[in-house]
């Protein structure tokens, strides 16, 4: 996928969610992007997306702590919310849409 496609996902599935404000992109290179999402309940997601290694990482972040996370590095898993230091593993990968129902849904 390309920077420009995970990008338009992102942007999509914030402007549709009634948690999220527009993203902002922090940092973008021909390999990478970095993007933040205010929520209007509290904190952020800081979302990673590298084109080469094909990593990606949610982090919702509230009080400047990861609260909820998830992220394929060594294969999808889980941070969840009741511990966030735990690694869960997931049979499939997780969306950026899936990230937002999660939170929505907490």
């Amino acid at each position: 996928m390309s920077i420009a496609e995970f990008q338009h996902q992102i942007f999509e599935v914030a402007l549709s969610s009634a948690i999220c404000d527009i993203p902002i992109v922090r940092r973008i290179s021909p390999t990478a992007i970095k993007l933040r999402v205010y929520l209007t309940l509290a904190g952020y997601i800081d979302i990673f997306y590298n084109r080469e290694t094909d990593r990606v990482a949610f982090a919702l972040i509230q009080q400047g702590n990861r609260v909820y996370g998830a992220d394929n590095t060594g294969g999808w898993h889980l941070h969840p919310f009741n511990d966030p230091s735990q690694h869960i593993p997931l049979s499939t990968a997780m969306s950026f849409a899936d990230f937002v129902k999660e939170i929505e849904n907490f």
